[in-house]
């Protein structure tokens, strides 16, 4: 708190008490200028005067934007009353900062707090100016305003550009807004600002991304929580434009070009509708949230409810409706991709709808399953209820001895998943083995010796995928740890080699392939790795003699042409002095 802040008191401080008074009453805002009841200061540096008559509460004050609500008294300066909501009894209400009444109440009245009552002086330039406002104003007159303000209503530009603004006027349930993905029900009413209904709907469903109505309905329903209801003045931007609107028919009125309107939204309820994949081929529309906050993980026994579509509504699976749930392990390839990694991100008693595009479904060959044929290339719709699941346990629920049994399992599923070139899937595999053994501190002698065996088992068939899907960066971090483990370890130098050659590191390529010769200098597949290292050095020297000797045949060019030309200059030079002679 600074000295020179003036603090409002409700009663006399003795000497010494002033500090403590502030430190345990009063909770001050930081950057908040205390204003004293019956002191007058000025606003701005245009001349706006104000003399608080009686604090308002709390610190809040009005902003751009908020529709505020006040009384006023208007008088000239030798005491002529013009104007004054109070002996109309009715209140006035305008938005704050929108130049819809002088400058110097926009300027004035964001100053206030809830409850205030000022004066406030006002000069030509910030109230009538020269015209003034006749017959009350004359030209060139100082306006004080005795105001009041009895409330606002907050206002938010939810576009940051005055496009649109709202007011909310019933507050919604709970935090989330929907996203793009999602779909909502609304019920909306619009106007233009003179009243004329525009359009009006009880209830209609849409996907937020793809809109309703006009622009603004996507944008507005973002902003709101279930159960809102909000008022939202819309400019013509996010409305209908330079073009307006030309209703089909019925009660609904013209909106001219460039016409702002009103809407009155209520957001009723909406699906979540999530991207179970980055590439958005699986998405999930949850009808019924789950309970609580736990979900699947890999290998979980999961038990659900299965309903299979097609997209023209060919059923063609359904489990667990007339017979006991449906039973799979996730991540253990017992279903379709999609419907795998969509379960796993459910919760138990979730229901949702899934649509699942071929590529994480059945691909490109057609399908026989239970009830149908399932096209080649065909999109697949799954309706899912989570009844349950048991999760896979974790690393610290297991003994010791357990862990390396689990990582011996998992890394022999790896090693099948590789064999069928599922190499992503087997990279992953390989990692999980790791996870159950990565720390070995309560490990026996002989525990961390096979743990050590299958961490360099494991990271050299890690390395194997990584070089399958060219990711040879990592294919070196992992050959390395290897190394780290086994320095004598062949095939890491080899893979590790390998890896080199192809992101052109051949002299450390070299290193490695010399060195597993020396361990091993049979081995057969080190030796046409070789072949093939000496050939990429070839290839890139003689890639390297002909760029050099590109470069140096432009330098000879280029100084054959420099020395032609300084030869002519000479030469043009004595012609000149040969002419003067």
């Amino acid at each position: 708190m600074e000295d020179d802040f003036d603090i409002p008191t409700t009663g006399k401080l003795n000497d010494g008490d002033e500090e403590d008074a502030i430190g345990d009453d009063m909770d001050v805002p930081e950057g908040t200028q205390v204003e004293k009841v019956g002191e007058e200061k000025e606003i701005g540096k245009d001349g706006l005067k104000k003399k608080i008559l009686k604090e308002g509460d709390g610190w809040d004050t009005p902003i751009n934007g908020d529709e505020v609500e006040v009384h006023y008294v208007g008088n000239l300066l030798d005491g002529t009353q013009f104007d004054s909501s109070v002996d109309r009894d009715l209140p006035f209400k305008f938005k704050l900062g929108l130049g819809h009444v002088i400058q110097g109440w926009d300027d004035g009245i964001k100053t206030m707090k809830k409850g205030e009552k000022s004066l406030f002086t006002i000069p030509p330039a910030l109230a009538y100016g020269e015209s003034g406002s006749h017959p009350t104003i004359p030209p060139n007159a100082t306006l004080q305003f005795e105001i009041e303000l009895l409330s606002w209503t907050k206002v938010k530009d939810i576009c940051k550009d005055g496009g649109i603004l709202k007011t909310i006027v019933t507050e919604g349930h709970n935090w989330q807004t929907p996203k793009d993905p999602d779909e909502v029900l609304v019920k909306y009413e619009a106007r233009l600002e003179d009243g004329s209904l525009v359009s009006k709907t009880e209830e209609v469903e849409f996907t937020v991304k793809d809109g309703c109505f006009c622009p603004a309905l996507s944008k507005a329903v973002k902003t709101m929580k279930k159960g809102e209801k909000a008022l939202f003045t819309v400019k013509p931007q996010y409305a209908f434009g330079e073009k307006g609107r030309d209703p089909a028919g019925g009660d609904e009125c013209v909106v001219p070009p460039n016409t702002t309107i009103q809407m009155t939204v209520e957001l009723v309820s909406w699906n979540i509708v999530s991207e179970v994949t980055s590439d958005k081929k699986v998405l999930k529309k949850i009808l019924k949230e789950g309970e609580g906050y736990d979900r699947p993980n890999d290998g979980a026994l999961v038990q659900v409810k299965l309903i299979g579509k097609l997209q023209d509504g060919t059923l063609f699976l359904n489990k667990g409706h007339n017979e006991a749930p449906f039973e799979f392990k996730i991540d253990e390839e017992q279903v379709i991709d999609g419907l795998d990694r969509s379960v796993k991100t459910m919760k138990k008693g979730e229901v949702a709808v899934l649509t699942i595009h071929p590529e994480y479904a059945f691909g490109s060959t057609e399908s026989h399953q239970e009830s149908a044929i399932v096209p080649a290339n065909s999109n697949v719709y799954y309706d899912v209820e989570l009844i349950s699941f048991e999760k896979e346990k974790d690393s610290w629920e297991l003994t010791t001895q357990e862990k390396i049994e689990t990582s011996g399992r998992k890394k022999e599923e790896g090693n099948s998943l590789f064999k069928k070139q599922k190499y992503e899937r087997a990279s992953k595999r390989y990692e999980k083995a790791l996870s159950f053994i990565e720390y070995d501190s309560a490990f026996s002698d002989d525990e961390k010796q096979q743990a050590k065996l299958l961490k360099i088992s494991c990271n050299l068939n890690n390395a194997a995928c990584k070089l399958k899907l060219k990711d040879y960066k990592q294919t070196v971090k992992l050959c390395t740890k290897v190394l780290d483990a086994d320095s004598k370890n062949v095939k890491a130098l080899y893979r590790r080699a390998q890896a080199y050659i192809q992101l052109v590191d051949l002299d450390l390529a070299e290193m490695d392939i010399r060195k597993a010769l020396e361990i091993d200098p049979k081995n057969r597949d080190v030796k046409l790795e070789y072949k093939l290292l000496k050939e990429k050095v070839k290839e890139y020297n003689k890639k390297d003699a002909q760029f050099y000797g590109n470069i140096f045949a432009k330098m000879n060019k280029l100084e054959h042409l420099q020395s032609t030309n300084g030869a002519r200059k000479q030469e043009a030079v004595s012609m000149t002095i040969d002419s003067k002679a």
